[in-house]
């Protein structure tokens, strides 16, 4: 491995960590950057969905106690308490991920390009006005019925799941689609990311598989790059969700939606020029 690929390695990581967890294309803003040091643009897409396991493993270290509970619970899990107590949260991620796949997959498979060039930066920025109107409607009125639920349901877990694979089209960002459908389901904002962010390990192992599969190996890196890259990628995003974390539950959540709303707006802006 040279220096060069070295650094770069290291800055995707970087990339990765932060923007996976902010709702602005991490794929799409990773694959810029690639395709920016001179990466074939088509192996940058590759490779955005490959280093999504560095913060997979970000996730799943983070929230390690939710994954755990949630397969402690599956051994006494039945169809009728499925949402009830700890099976809920292992019954979300599978039903969510059964509609991701569902979703996703005709999508990577035959519209993924087209799609992601057409609706990409106008995807993002809808989701930024969206995450706005979620301020406004929290700064307007404490009588608004948001932020009272934490625990999905059957229907949230379909809806989250039906969103969630249309991220896989490049440009849009799998965090604000699924953290906003979350916000309007009238979540409780730390339930909201945390629902989100435990649905992020089996989508982005999935996507990883598919590039690798498809690819026929890793595509376009060597090992050793592959590995520094997912390791920095794995503790940039495990500090950012942290801090995201620590933000939400001491602003007010209305500032945090405007904040994430306007980066979204200015991220579809910038991705509508750039394709």
């Amino acid at each position: 491995m040279s220096r060069t690929e070295l650094v770069v390695a290291v800055l995707a990581g970087i990339v990765q960590g932060i923007v996976e967890w902010l709702p602005v294309s991490s794929q799409g803003n990773l694959a810029l950057f690639l395709t920016f040091v001179g990466t074939d643009p088509d192996i940058a897409l590759q490779l955005a969905l490959f280093l999504q396991v560095g913060t997979t493993l970000s996730a799943a270290t983070y929230y390690r106690d939710d994954i755990r509970v949630a397969f402690e619970a599956l051994p006494g899990w039945t169809p009728r308490g499925a949402y009830e107590g700890d099976n809920a949260i292992a019954s979300y991620v599978v039903v969510a991920c059964l509609l991701t796949g569902l979703v996703g997959i005709p999508l990577y498979i035959f519209a993924v390009d087209l799609a992601g060039q057409l609706t990409g930066g106008v995807f993002i920025a809808a989701i930024g006005v969206l995450l706005i109107l979620t301020g406004v409607l929290q700064l307007a009125s404490e009588s608004v019925s948001m932020g009272i639920r934490e625990e999905p349901t059957l229907l949230d877990s379909v809806l989250v799941g039906a969103v969630q694979g249309v991220a896989i089209l490049p440009g849009i960002s799998r965090s604000g689609v699924t953290t906003s459908a979350l916000l309007f389901r009238s979540y409780d904002p730390p339930a909201a990311f945390r629902l989100s962010f435990l649905l992020s390990i089996p989508a982005s192992l999935g996507g990883a598989a598919l590039t690798v599969l498809g690819a026929g190996g890793l595509p376009g890196i060597s090992p050793t790059a592959a590995l520094v890259a997912l390791v920095v990628s794995a503790v940039v995003g495990y500090l950012t969700i942290d801090a995201l974390m620590r933000v939400v539950d001491r602003v007010p959540f209305w500032v945090v939606c405007f904040g994430l709303g306007g980066l979204a707006i200015v991220g579809g802006g910038v991705v509508s020029v750039v394709a």
